[in-house]
């Protein structure tokens, strides 16, 4: 009987204990990886921005234990245009995201967090073909609201794995020889595996 509520008592105990912080202070986590980038559907009347992946990389800093500053970049995106499902046009694109991320305290391998900032957009190379072909398409840049959720795990100390989601509003104004196309409202959604050094101690 005394065995048992000894470890009713330590079962207990270690459901109340707060967790412990993963992270500290001056910590920086590097990732890299790929990330898949997906407009949302009929993102303009006429023209649609197709989905493409590309290689990514991001930087934190920790301003304290669950607070970091997130600098997403890419190697540029390429983003094929389709009218009626033919293509037309291509563009590519780079969306540096700065965010301020927050990590609940959690004991374990694994490390949510969701985060929120802005994205700057720029597109160039923009190419056209087909029934456009020699025409020249303009997009301008955008810059919008971001928001990031995603979890790490930890292989060792310093090693890991990275899995997120995130939001980007992109709103881009579109002429075509000069003349206006409107907008585009591409607010894709994109999709990343990383994998994750952690700077810092531990």
């Amino acid at each position: 009987m005394q065995t048992k509520i000894s470890v009713a008592l330590y079962a207990l105990a270690l459901a109340a204990a707060p967790a412990t912080q993963a992270y500290e202070a001056g910590d920086v986590l590097l990732r890299g990886g790929i990330h898949y980038v997906s407009p949302k559907s009929d993102n303009h009347d006429t023209l649609e921005v197709q989905a493409a992946a590309s290689l990514t990389a991001s930087v934190e800093y920790f301003l304290q234990p669950q607070w970091a500053i997130d600098l997403l970049v890419a190697v540029p995106f390429k983003h094929a245009v389709e009218l009626n499902g033919t293509e037309v046009a291509s563009t590519r694109h780079l969306p540096p995201t700065l965010s301020l991320v927050w990590y609940p305290a959690v004991n374990g391998p694994w490390h949510p967090y969701v985060g929120a900032g802005l994205n700057y957009t720029i597109f160039f190379d923009e190419d056209t073909q087909g029934p456009i072909a020699g025409q020249k398409l303009k997009l301008d840049p955008s810059l919008g609201l971001a928001a990031v959720a995603g979890i790490d795990w930890d292989i060792d100390d310093r090693w890991g794995v990275a899995l997120d989601v995130r939001y980007m509003d992109i709103d881009t104004d579109g002429t075509l020889d000069g003349a206006s196309l409107g907008t585009f409202e591409i607010d894709p959604l994109a999709v990343g595996l990383s994998a994750r050094y952690h700077f810092g101690g531990r």
